[in-house]
């Protein structure tokens, strides 16, 4: 009778070994189905857009089409130089003053605020991320627009206006990184810099943002991302005008709102020229993507 309930105990386990084990394989299975359809669907944008957009570039001629002025699709003109200057223009600009201020923030949520101020601001900087960007560009033409219009001068859509809804935009993306670059940095080495006399503000300097300096740099690029393919708040406050700006109370038109503007009417060589427009910038994004890379890899050497 013992030999009969032993075998049966071992029957059971062997069962429950199996069963688990086909479980974790099933999962697995599902899992690696999962990340070869996102990179099926990557894969299948990526050569679309190309096949799109590459024979209007071969046509044109890749020097015309990167560095012609002018952009008249009516007349065989595909020159997207206005619009690439102005995306990088605006997105320079947000980022010269979003990034220090997003430091500054992740900087005293992290490291000066109470504990409870931390989170409560971290859960506004969430909400801040929340909010569609329609929005932001209806703020930014209800509110920044007139205000430029009113103590700055010319028609208030501009660069400028471009630039501060992009910077608040990005806020989140780069302060919620650099926040958690900052938390994930070994106690060991703040409690070292303070044990040799350092003050709490020094050795934030110079010990404490050296370390999370990849995780930083990290966020500034995704920022930096994020702002150059913003599209809806754009197209609301710049003007949208095919000319480069001659000051920040100039307007301007960048990539993705030239899509966006042009898309539902375009036929032809003018419909291919918005999908080579894309092709480019799916370009710079990816270079962006490499420069993170190539980043992230030297500030983690240069931790070690």
């Amino acid at each position: 009778m013992g030999l009969n309930i032993s075998g049966n105990s071992t029957i059971r386990k062997a069962a429950g070994k199996g069963v688990g084990f086909n479980r974790e394989k099933l999962v697995e299975l599902l899992l690696a189905m999962c990340a070869a359809i996102s990179i099926l669907a990557i894969i299948l944008i990526t050569v679309f857009i190309f096949a799109k957009g590459f024979p209007l570039i071969f046509k044109t001629g890749l020097s015309d089409f990167l560095l012609e002025m002018k952009w008249s699709p009516s007349r065989g003109s595909f020159g997207i130089a206005t619009m690439f200057i102005g995306s990088i223009i605006i997105t320079l600009l947000s980022l010269l003053w979003a990034v220090p201020l997003s430091i500054t923030v992740a900087i005293f949520m992290a490291e000066v605020a109470p504990r409870r101020v931390g989170k409560i601001l971290g859960s506004l900087v969430e909400l801040l991320a929340g909010i569609p960007s329609v929005i932001y560009g209806f703020f930014g033409l209800i509110v920044i627009v007139p205000f430029i219009r009113d103590h700055l001068g010319g028609n208030g859509l501009s660069v400028l206006a471009g630039a501060m809804v992009l910077g608040v935009m990005i806020l989140p993306t780069i302060i919620n990184i650099s926040r958690d670059s900052i938390l994930a940095v070994p106690g060991e080495y703040k409690e070292g810099s303070l044990a040799l006399g350092a003050s709490h503000y020094q050795s934030i300097r110079r010990v404490i943002l050296p370390a999370a300096r990849s995780g930083i740099i990290t966020a500034v690029v995704l920022g930096m991302g994020r702002a150059i393919g913003e599209t809806m708040a754009v197209v609301m406050v710049t003007g949208n005008s095919t000319i480069i700006p001659d000051g920040p109370l100039s307007p301007v038109r960048t990539m993705t709102s030239n899509i966006v503007l042009e898309m539902g009417y375009a036929v032809g060589d003018h419909q291919a020229a918005l999908f080579a427009t894309g092709a480019v910038l799916f370009i710079f994004i990816v270079i962006l993507n490499l420069m993170l890379t190539i980043a992230a890899k030297d500030g983690y050497n240069a931790s070690k």
